[in-house]
């Protein structure tokens, strides 16, 4: 069965005060729903881009630059990597992932099939 790699795509600068209790609560259901599925493999959110690092490969030469990365309007909060029979399944998975969150949020998720 192939498996996918998803990430979650958000502005930082606009969460709604981080998850609530209540989104938290529903994404443990999710998860625990997933696993007993066979689907989760893996799963985590990511720390904010300030605590990051950027390292580019340019013109034969290696920059490093530390986060925040102010000129990045979306950055990558989280991702999965889920194994379903297509990607079509995948899809649905993520879009339930998508509506557990309240409306104030607004978040994208890509989906991409890891080359095997």
């Amino acid at each position: 069965m192939p498996r996918f790699l998803t990430t979650i795509h958000l502005d930082e600068n606009n969460v709604p005060g981080g998850p609530s209790a209540e989104l938290m609560e529903r994404m443990g259901a999710l998860i625990e729903e997933m696993n007993k599925a066979g689907v989760l493999l893996e799963t985590n959110g990511l720390t904010p881009s300030a605590q990051g690092t950027r390292v580019l490969w340019s013109g034969g030469k290696i920059s490093v630059t530390d986060g925040p990365f102010t000129e990045s309007k979306e950055v990558i909060g989280g991702y999965s990597i889920i194994q379903t029979k297509d990607q079509a399944e995948a899809v649905e998975w993520t879009k339930r992932f998508l509506q557990i969150h309240e409306d104030a949020w607004t978040i994208s998720m890509q989906v991409r099939q890891i080359a095997e």
